[in-house]
């Protein structure tokens, strides 16, 4: 999930700047505890995504502050092509790492935001300030209902539409 899952697909689609309400953010990230592989649960994706299935995102450290982000999934459907895109993610400043700026084609980079967070790392739910995307990712390809129902009530009070929410099909081989 960074110009997409979480960094995915984003292609020189943006979703940055400009003036939104406050958005909180977890209190602080370790990274070495967030990097290794994700699984996209359900999210409001971005265009790139259309088409979807098996989302994952993997993160692995290059240096101190800067991410290795590869978005993969498979096109059309679950026995589909795979698809992949790799980018670069870098910690905002005097964020705690939980802001990041994902690019994957130079000089465009767009925000993402780890707003919540499990203590154990087990799942994240990560977003823009301008609340146009989100993903809820998970360190296993399912996730319990009554926790997936919650996370969407927190963000759906947080200003993102949740009417626009897509869930992920983990079906493939």
């Amino acid at each position: 999930m960074l110009c997409a899952i979480p960094i995915a697909f984003a292609g020189c689609h943006l979703f940055g700047g400009g003036d939104y309400p406050p958005l909180d953010v977890v209190p602080s990230v370790d990274l070495a505890r967030y990097l290794g592989k994700w699984y996209e649960i359900a999210s409001v994706p971005v265009p790139q995504q259309k088409g979807c299935y098996c989302t994952t995102a993997e993160y692995s450290l290059i240096d101190e502050g800067t991410i290795r982000v590869v978005n993969s999934c498979r096109k059309g459907g679950p026995e589909g092509e795979v698809s992949s895109a790799e980018g670069k993610a870098f910690v905002v400043p005097n964020s705690n790492n939980a802001k990041l700026r994902v690019q994957f084609f130079w000089p465009f980079r767009g925000d993402y935001w780890i707003l919540r967070l499990d203590p154990d790392y087990r799942y994240a739910v990560v977003g823009t300030p301008s609340r146009e995307y989100f993903w809820i990712l998970s360190r296993e390809p399912r996730m319990e209902e009554s926790l997936v129902g919650e996370l969407l009530a927190q963000v759906g009070r947080e200003g993102f539409d949740t009417t626009k929410v897509q869930r992920t099909t983990h079906s493939c081989p």
